[in-house]
């Protein structure tokens, strides 16, 4: 019941922040705001969303996850809803920094109450299961809210979704009392500091291999539904009939990618081993985006992106549990936090340069192309950073286990 209240979270999360995309072109044409001033305002949301993730796993760490999450869901659902109400780019642009910012909290919570409730053979399928959601929140959004764009506009499509977000959290505070925040084999002895983690070169390669499948994943967030409208040329119905399916093939990935990590590993294989090979895997062949850009059929640029969104939800479903393979419920929510503040630096790199190049070059191919760069990159870095196949062993100054 807890992981289906996660997954059902991340989805609204991703529907909340992505609708912006759904409505980029009305909201452009309204605003009077050119390619460039777009991706500024797409990016806007993840100066506050990376700012904030290690304060936001140092605060997880801290305080009862669970009451930390819901209080930050309130914020990012009512933030959602008064967009529709705004008159101005500085009051659309504001309420961004404020979703960026109640939202930080979400992966940092995922991993503690992951860590808390699941043991590492069945971390895969968790994962992927939050990964799917997090993929199915667009397909759903770019859907409902390109339906609802379409009869009614831009304003009551914000009012509908982030007041009919509230609504989760009435089943979570009823289940909450329940939710296990800790591992019941550990117990406290004092803190890993951000330092030691940052000491493992391990770390490092989880946050590049973040940061790249974040600058493919924004970019298809923010910028695909513009893509198909404007490059394309579908029409606002044919957007909401086919922009959703790169996003659900990639959901659908992301849980055949844990499902199988976690049979491999029920099988001997070692876990970190497991989860780099899809790591690597995922985000080397998620670069056939390239092609799909290039090609001038319709049908065949579309097949080729949801291929490459297969690929990239091998990686998804995996990074995160690589991580807390690494890191153990002595780290994990610091870990976690400052991995998601450097990957999501993707986010204010990637909507902002794509609009660039589109508005120098009238085309979204050569963003396309750097996309691709940046997730070879992604993927060199963590087959080079990550060597080891065990759990790593911090300093006795955080958690110890508990002999049994």
């Amino acid at each position: 019941m807890v992981l289906a209240l996660l997954v059902a979270s991340v989805a609204i999360n991703y529907i909340d922040r992505g609708n912006l995309s759904v409505a980029g072109r009305d909201i452009a044409a309204e605003l009077r705001l050119p390619p460039d001033r777009l991706g500024l305002l797409f990016s806007a949301f993840f100066w506050t969303y990376a700012l904030f993730q290690i304060a936001a796993g140092w605060l997880i760490d801290r305080y009862n996850v669970v009451r930390v999450y819901a209080v930050c869901y309130l914020i990012w659902s009512v933030a959602t809803a008064c967009t529709g109400l705004v008159s101005s780019l500085g009051e659309l642009f504001a309420l961004r920094l404020v979703l960026g910012t109640s939202e930080s909290v979400a992966y940092p919570s995922y991993s503690k109450i992951i860590v808390a409730n699941f043991p590492e053979e069945r971390r895969g399928m968790a994962n992927a299961l939050i990964d799917a959601g997090s993929r199915a929140g667009p397909a759903v959004g770019v859907f409902i809210g390109g339906l609802i764009l379409e009869r009614y506009g831009w304003r009551l499509m914000f009012l509908v979704i982030g007041g009919a977000s509230l609504l989760w959290l009435l089943p979570w505070m009823a289940i909450a009392p329940r939710v296990a925040t800790e591992p019941a084999d550990v117990r406290p002895a004092g803190d890993t500091g951000f330092r030691q983690i940052l000491r493992h070169r391990e770390s490092w390669g989880s946050f590049f291999a973040l940061f790249s499948g974040n600058y493919a994943w924004y970019f298809l967030l923010t910028w695909i539904p513009p893509y198909l409208l404007m490059e394309r040329h579908y029409s606002r119905h044919a957007m909401a009939i086919y922009g959703w399916m790169p996003f659900a093939a990639l959901a659908t990935s992301s849980l055949i990618g844990g499902w199988l990590s976690d049979r491999i590993i029920t099988r001997g294989a070692a876990a970190i081993t497991v989860r780099k090979t899809f790591v690597v895997t995922g985000l080397t062949f998620a670069t056939i985006l390239i092609a799909s850009s290039i090609s001038q059929d319709q049908a065949a640029a579309m097949a080729l992106m949801i291929v490459a969104c297969v690929s990239l939800g091998l990686y998804s479903s995996n990074i995160w549990a690589a991580t807390q393979a690494m890191a153990g419920p002595q780290a994990v929510a610091k870990w976690t936090g400052m991995q998601n503040a450097f990957g999501n630096l993707a986010g204010v790199a990637s909507p902002y340069i794509t609009g660039l190049i589109v508005r120098n070059t009238g085309s979204f191919h050569l963003a396309f192309v750097s996309v691709g760069a940046v997730l070879v990159l992604g993927a060199a870095s963590f087959l080079m950073f990550v060597r080891r196949t065990a759990p790593i062993v911090w300093e006795q100054t955080g958690r110890v286990a508990v002999p049994n």
